[in-house]
C-alpha cells in the first residue's frame, strides 16, 4: 500500500502550520523549507479537512498548493493565488481515471480536471505571481508523465515524486 495524504505548500514568515486557514490540520509536519519563506507540510492520511488553499493563499498573501496524494499512484493538484485564482489538475492522469472509474455519471477526467497544457498555462500564472519563473513546457511534461499509462499500477516513479518535480519547475521548492 502506498502513501495517501495531503502536502500543503505556501510562503509565509511563520509556520503554515499556525494559520487559522489550516487550523483542522493539526498533526501537520514540515516537510522541508525553501528560499523566499516556501513551505511544504505534509498531512498525512486522507481523513479531516487539512484546510482551503484559497484561504491559504489569502491569509498569507501569496499562491499556495495542495497535493492529495492517492495510495502514491496520483496527486490531485489544487492551486490559489490572491490574483490569479484557484485551478485544478492532476499528476498521473492514467491513475486518477482508474480512481474516478472509465466514466462516473457521464463525466471524464477532463470534466474534473484541466488537461496538462491548460494546467501549465495556469501554473506559469501561479509561479509569476509567487514570483517564479516557470516554463509552461517543462510544466506540461510534468504534467503529462504518466508512469501507470499501459504498465499498470505501481510501475514507474511514486506520485509523491512527481509531486515534487512539479514544484521543482513552478521555481518554488527546487528538488
Amino acid at each position: 500500500m502506498g502513501y495517501w495524504g495531503y502536502f500543503v505548500v505556501g510562503r509565509a514568515e511563520r509556520p503554515l502550520a499556525e494559520l487559522e486557514a489550516l487550523a483542522g490540520a493539526a498533526d501537520m509536519t514540515l516537510r522541508r523549507s525553501a528560499p523566499g519563506g516556501w513551505q511544504v507540510w505534509e498531512f498525512p492520511g486522507g481523513d479531516g479537512d487539512v484546510g482551503n488553499m484559497n484561504d491559504l493563499a489569502g491569509q498569507t498573501g501569496a499562491p499556495a498548493l495542495f497535493g492529495y496524494v492517492m495510495d502514491s499512484d496520483c496527486v490531485v493538484l489544487e492551486a490559489a493565488a490572491p490574483d490569479s485564482g484557484a485551478w485544478t489538475t492532476c499528476l498521473a492522469r492514467t491513475a486518477m481515471a482508474g480512481y474516478l472509474g472509465a466514466e462516473r455519471d457521464g463525466l471524464t477526467l477532463e470534466d474534473y480536471f484541466l488537461e496538462p497544457r491548460d494546467a501549465a498555462e495556469r501554473a506559469v500564472a501561479w509561479a509569476a505571481e509567487a514570483g517564479c519563473a516557470a516554463s509552461a513546457g517543462e510544466l506540461a511534461e510534468v504534467l503529462s508523465d504518466d508512469p501507470g499509462a499501459g504498465a499498470g499500477a505501481g510501475a514507474g516513479p511514486v506520485a509523491e515524486n512527481l509531486f515534487f518535480r512539479f514544484l521543482d519547475r513552478l521555481g518554488v521548492v527546487p528538488l
